[in-house]
């Protein structure tokens, strides 16, 4: 018999295959940022790093296995990281080889499918449901992808593997750093009844409290729960919790997402309670931002200011265009323009940022202007 060719599944394909059919992994690198450094500098490896600024107000944008085991967290204060581990050795952050990196690491994922969805740099879903080489079993390319990246990157990846997105996410933890798990259909419904909501991806800590306050703590009490109940207390994501406390996801892997926002923020070693000064670090944040949307080809129409102040306040303010943004000189007198009514402070101003959404390719708004005047901001 001739050996079959292995097809790729087209988008009207995927509605054949029924849910609990479906082969999902997704990966995620451990400790991206922070396993890079370790890698390209012999000095740092079993050391606690984390990739950040250690200045007063830097923050921790990775931080090593061996850090994490003094609590010491992404997102976390740089003071804070460094008061639970003073041994804390901090490297600035090298984004441009993060993405070399993460290139390589999705050209491994498109040996086995092109059904990739990256959620960043360091992590993806993948749909090998149909696959390039054939295989049957996920574990299996699962386990081939995390050796193909160590043998190529010299890094570690984890991986999980269920029948949906949601169940695959979660599984990737279970077994980290470098290991992987599976969550069976059969395994599913019981394995998220036990597991803690605060756990679930997508609920964070407010929505946590907010359902422990309702007696929700597991997800058990959560499929208890009857969808008009959560719709009235959590609005829309009431529908999408009543699907995921009974393990179902029938999201699909998304090869083509846009993702949904740029931005670019910066915390400020002295609180800013001049408008004047405000205005003019706007500038290297819009530029940044439309640097990143130009080398994507893409542009947006709701620019929004995101401003935290000295006691840790935070708010934004935002304005949707009927015509995309061209350049980044024009999302800087926008976002100047929102930045403008709020001052004078009454307290100084700690971070600003600047993120354009509403996006699309450049191509889906050539020929068409910014129609709102910059005066009339």
């Amino acid at each position: 018999m001739a050996d079959r060719k292995p097809r790729m599944m087209e988008p009207e394909d995927r509605d054949e295959v029924a849910p609990s059919l479906r082969k999902i992994i997704h990966v995620d690198m451990d400790a991206f940022y922070a396993s890079v450094e370790q890698r390209d500098n012999p000095d740092l490896r079993g050391k606690p790093v984390a990739v950040g600024g250690s200045a007063a107000r830097g923050v921790v944008a990775a931080a090593s296995y061996e850090a994490r085991v003094f609590g010491v967290r992404s997102a976390m204060p740089s003071v804070t990281a460094r008061r639970r581990c003073p041994d804390l050795i901090f490297v600035r952050p090298r984004f441009e080889v993060y993405r070399a990196v993460s290139q390589q690491i999705r050209e491994v994922f498109a040996e086995h499918t092109d059904l990739i969805e990256p959620l960043s740099l360091d992590e993806a879903y993948l749909d090998v449901t149909r696959n390039k080489k054939d295989i049957p079993i996920a574990t299996t390319i699962a386990l081939m992808i995390r050796d193909r990246i160590r043998q190529v990157t010299g890094l570690n990846a984890s991986a999980g593997i269920s029948y949906n997105k949601f169940l695959a996410k979660l599984a990737s933890d279970l077994n980290k750093p470098n290991g992987q798990a599976v969550i069976t259909p059969a395994r599913g419904p019981a394995f998220v009844a036990a597991l803690p909501v605060k756990k679930f991806h997508g609920i964070g800590p407010a929505t946590a409290a907010k359902m422990e306050r309702l007696g929700i703590v597991t997800g058990a009490d959560l499929k208890a729960r009857s969808p008009d109940f959560l719709r009235h207390h959590f609005g829309k994501a009431g529908s999408w919790y009543y699907r995921i406390a009974r393990g179902i996801d029938h999201r699909p892997v998304e090869p083509h997402r846009i993702r949904k926002s740029v931005g670019a923020e910066d915390t400020f070693s002295a609180d800013i309670h001049d408008f004047d000064l405000a205005r003019r670090e706007i500038a290297p944040l819009a530029e940044k931002v439309w640097r990143h949307c130009e080398g994507r080809h893409l542009t947006g129409r709701t620019v929004t200011l995101k401003v935290k102040y000295a006691d840790f306040q935070q708010i934004t303010r935002s304005r949707t265009l009927t015509g995309p943004v061209h350049g980044a000189q024009d999302l800087e007198a926008i976002a100047v323009g929102l930045l403008q009514p709020l001052f004078p402070v009454e307290k100084g101003v700690r971070l600003l940022g600047v993120t354009l959404s509403s996006l699309e390719s450049e191509d889906q708004g050539e020929g068409q202007q910014l129609t709102l005047g910059l005066q009339g901001l």
